[in-house]
């Protein structure tokens, strides 16, 4: 089993650089677990307080559930990935089976992060974009997703997502094998990628 960490900041691309390895891969190869599926379920915060949550600061996540279930695949066990609701900012009570397979992808803004997940990995890769690009990307994302004015999204990119990427996003670049700039676009450095991971495939 081929294990690899995909982090990078808000915006940065990482989605699109894992959809297309997934795509360019064989059918039933890949197993992705978001690292957002593993935030901490807030349903016993009052509601009016759970706006004011740092989702990007690492103790939002439970890395020990994410670790786990990592370990279970590497046994060859089956696991129960956790739903998360944005909207409720809740934990969901449905979660989604998934079965082992040879390559799992990990991804998220803090992939990286956690020394133990790190560990676990096989391939780390940390995924780059200009900061002025991922704002853009995040403004356009969250006023059509989320339903938020440009407004609120650039007052939660300056109090909130900017100074948490260059505390603890930015660091873990230093944990990369392979660091991709211009994220998604960077057709080359996906091809890479993409080549590496399938001749880990062939040699199972």
């Amino acid at each position: 089993m081929l294990i690899i960490g995909i982090a990078g900041g808000t915006g940065s691309g990482k989605t699109t650089v894992v959809k297309k390895i997934i795509e360019s891969l064989p059918v039933g190869e890949v197993v992705l677990l978001p690292q957002d599926s593993y935030y901490k379920d807030s349903s016993h915060v009052p509601v009016e307080e759970r706006q004011n949550i740092n989702f990007d600061h690492p103790d939002a996540f439970e890395w020990s559930l994410l670790s786990k279930h990592i370990m279970m695949l590497k046994e060859g066990k089956s696991i129960e990935q956790p739903t998360y609701s944005y909207l409720t900012c809740t934990r969901q009570s449905e979660t989604i089976h998934i079965e082992p397979r040879e390559v799992v992808i990990v991804e998220g803004i803090l992939a990286l992060c956690d020394k133990r997940l790190r560990n676990m990995m096989d391939l780390k890769i940390f995924v780059d974009a200009d900061p002025d690009e991922r704002l853009i990307r995040v403004i356009q994302r969250d006023v059509i997703e989320r339903g938020r004015t440009a407004e609120a999204v650039m007052e939660r990119y300056t109090r909130v997502l900017k100074p948490m990427h260059l505390q603890f996003i930015e660091p873990c670049k230093r944990y990369a094998d392979l660091i991709v700039p211009e994220g998604g676009s960077n057709q080359v450095a996906i091809d890479i990628l993409t080549m590496y991971i399938q001749k880990h495939l062939k040699n199972e």
